[in-house]
């Protein structure tokens, strides 16, 4: 079971809609509903239902990670991954928010903790603490850019340098440095990085195949290591990462 709610905030990465909140807010927010655990591949939310909820997701302890992606189904059955959300981060906010059906479906890509937020007393919560709402808003934005980085990339760029930009991204968001260089910090099939990027299985292996002969990366089932950070973001297009970004 969950501890108090002045537990370490190593159970919530940087840059997520619950690290960005005051003390406390932190605290009312973490004893509104005990958290639920949940394993890996359960379905939080399903597109279509309605969203009479909101989740808070966290880590089972400091030394894990929390991690589900998004998923939206198209009218012929075709999937696309709308992105990655760990502990820290609310899910079903959208609907909850606008008592509207869910656009997505949220699976678990490792076992979570998560405190399920009725939309009443999710809102109440967001009434309260007015820089709950400016978090949420500047969540939706981060959200939005995202998507709309996707976007311009499918247009602008080859199959292998998109799979580099989002392997950069999310190891830059999530990932943590290790001896030989910087793990992913999520882990996610090369099928479902595919999804992120649009693009099938088999071209997603092949540009995997290229960076690892070219000494790029190392992966393994589900898990990726960077080699060579700075050679892999400028394959990839991108500037070097600044030194005091967050790990």
């Amino acid at each position: 079971m969950a501890g108090p709610a002045s537990e370490r905030t190593s159970y919530w990465s940087s840059g997520t809609f619950f690290a960005s909140l005051g003390d406390k807010p932190r605290k009312d927010l973490l004893e509104l509903v005990p958290p639920v655990r949940y394993p890996a591949g359960t379905t939080l939310v399903r597109q279509g239902e309605p969203g009479m909820q909101a989740f808070l997701l966290r880590s089972t302890g400091p030394a894990s990670s929390a991690c589900v992606k998004v998923i939206a189904t198209l009218e012929n059955g075709s999937e696309s991954m709308l992105g990655i959300r760990v502990g820290g981060d609310v899910i079903g906010e959208v609907a909850a928010i606008r008592a509207t059906p869910r656009n997505a479906t949220v699976v678990t890509c490792t076992p979570i903790l998560a405190h399920p937020l009725p939309r009443e007393m999710f809102l109440a919560f967001l009434n309260r603490h007015p820089e709950a709402w400016q978090a949420i808003a500047a969540m939706m934005a981060d959200r939005l850019d995202w998507a709309n980085r996707r976007r311009l990339e499918f247009v602008g760029y080859d199959v292998p340098i998109r799979l580099a930009r989002i392997i950069v991204e999310l190891a830059d968001r999530h990932g943590r440095d290790v001896a030989e260089g910087r793990e992913l910090g999520v882990r996610l099939s090369q099928p479902e990085l595919g999804k992120l990027i649009g693009a099938g299985e088999d071209a997603v292996g092949q540009a995997m195949r290229r960076f690892r002969d070219e000494g790029y990366v190392l992966s393994k089932y589900r898990a990726v290591t960077i080699l060579t950070p700075d050679r892999l973001r400028a394959f990839a297009e991108l500037p070097p990462r600044h030194p005091s970004a967050d790990s």
